[in-house]
């Protein structure tokens, strides 16, 4: 579990952050959205006055002066178009005169640069005049075309060939427009900031309950059932706090029922091995009687003698088993530890148990020396659990090894007792399940020599030491069970 980040933490791409650039993002497209329309309809409106202004007015002028044609061009024709450009409006316009190969303007070019090909081609085609905005060198113009014709008839003009064009510089409405756009743009900013405000009162009204629902799952993680969240309001995070508060409701109730039938079982065992005892003391007291005449019976009797005097061995140990499988359920058990040379311990164990190396069955690897604190009795039991294990699903020989090893300077030694045997190994399906309780790798295998607790009751010996088993198989064949007890095991076994 990673250390140190608290549940309001800011985190780069938490939910706050997501929240907040949605928020974020929404008030940018609206407040652009906003903006830029109105800057359209600004723009429009702006552009749209100077040009309707522009092109009414030299419309009017136009219409109102008289030429003669044909035209020659000359001094005439120069003041004319002066005198147009000087009643140019909303700006001064430089009017230009093009009637065939003659060109004449109000100003000192006589041919226009920002006039353009199209503007000429739809003055000829239009008889009413058109008009074009350009953008030259980064000036904007508005160019007017306007054709001189004849009137046949009210209804019909005839094109007299001459034509005029007026030019006139928008540069103030393109200041108006900037000023327009910097507004917009120096608006939508601020609107930004301000929108912060909203967005961090949204995103921690949405955020408490997560965090409340974080934190309450984080109780019930640690043992706390009865951990519930306050509902408020009545929307989705109020639904998903009550969905919560139903589930932990449930998951307490089942758990607590649970327990409640774990320790009925375990009283039950408890109960069962303890009234087993005494009557088990007395078949047992009678079958090593039965045992001791069995030779002067005959070959059936002493043969159902035999049997049942094993069968009611086999039932003592299992009741012993289950009695102290029952003390570590209950945590009753105690580590009494004492100060033991560890591989003298070893040898007594085997030795008692009639497992010497002279019969070749066992191996040990024993270096004298080794001290550290240790239950006698408990360790006794796993070596005993592990040994015997061996022999009777393994092949022998068995090896004990002992070792010390170092790991790092931070963590105390480790005790180390390795019990290997010469047999198949362990299946890989089996390895998970090997401590657990009554456990049979072969499910066709009902009976067996041990009550099927040995490697279950070590387990728990070994971590009452402070100390770890793992179970695996050796490279050249057979298995192999690794103990490891730090050497300071008073301490780890409180």
């Amino acid at each position: 579990m990673t250390a140190g980040r608290r549940p309001g933490r800011f985190r780069a791409f938490g939910l706050r952050t997501r929240l907040m650039l949605a928020f974020l993002l929404v008030a940018g497209v609206s407040a652009g959205t906003t903006a830029a329309l109105t800057y359209r309809e600004a723009r429009s409106a702006v552009l749209q006055t100077a040009q309707d202004t522009a092109v009414t007015s030299f419309r009017d002028h136009v219409q109102q002066t008289a030429f003669g044609l044909p035209m020659q061009g000359g001094e005439d024709l120069q003041s004319v178009l002066r005198d147009i450009a000087r009643k140019g409006k909303p700006h001064p316009w430089v009017v230009f005169a093009e009637y065939g190969s003659v060109r004449a303007s109000s100003g000192e070019n006589p041919v226009s640069t920002v006039i353009t090909p199209e503007l000429r081609r739809a003055a000829r085609a239009n008889p009413h005049g058109s008009f074009e905005r350009v953008v030259k060198d980064g000036v904007p113009y508005l160019t007017i075309a306007m054709p001189m014709v004849f009137k046949t008839s009210p209804d019909s003009v005839l094109p007299s060939g001459l034509v005029l064009y007026a030019v006139m510089r928008m540069s103030d409405e393109q200041v108006n427009v900037d000023a327009l756009l910097m507004a917009g743009r120096d608006g939508a900013l601020p609107g930004l900031a301000v929108a912060l405000i909203p967005g961090l009162i949204a995103a921690r009204s949405v955020l408490r309950p997560v965090r409340e629902l974080s934190q309450a799952a984080r109780s019930m993680g640690s043992g706390r059932l009865d951990t519930r969240i306050a509902v408020r309001g009545s929307d989705e995070l109020a639904d998903l706090a009550r969905t919560f508060n139903e589930s932990a409701g449930q998951l307490e109730r089942t758990v607590r029922e649970l327990r409640e039938a774990e320790a009925r079982a375990r009283r039950f065992a408890s109960d069962v091995s303890h009234e087993l005892r005494t009557p088990l003391a007395g078949m047992l007291a009678v079958t090593e009687v039965l045992d001791e005449d069995a030779d002067h019976l005959d070959a059936d009797t002493a043969r159902a003698v035999r049997l049942v005097s094993a069968e009611t061995g086999k039932l003592a140990v299992l009741v012993e088993d289950l009695m102290e499988i029952s003390r570590f359920d209950a945590r009753a058990a105690e580590l009494n530890a004492d100060e033991i040379d560890v591989a003298e311990t070893i040898r007594k164990t085997l030795h008692n148990r009639h497992w010497t190396e002279t019969d070749g069955r066992v191996r040990t690897e024993l270096p004298d020396g080794i001290r550290a604190r240790l239950d006698p009795r408990r360790f006794d039991i796993v070596i005993a659990n592990l040994v015997g294990n061996a022999l009777r699903h393994g092949s022998a020989p068995v090896t004990v090894r002992l070792r010390t090893e170092t790991r790092s300077p931070a963590t105390a030694d480790l005790l180390i007792t390795e019990v290997a045997d010469n047999g198949p190994g362990i299946q890989p399906a089996v390895l998970p399940h090997i401590f657990d309780r009554f456990y049979k790798a072969d499910a066709a295998r009902t009976r067996s020599a041990g009550s099927g607790l040995g490697l279950a009751i070590t387990l728990e010996n070994v971590k009452l030491h402070g100390g770890t088993i793992h179970a695996g198989n050796l490279p050249g064949g057979g298995a192999v069970f690794t103990v490891e007890i730090p050497l300071h095991a008073e301490e780890a076994g409180g």
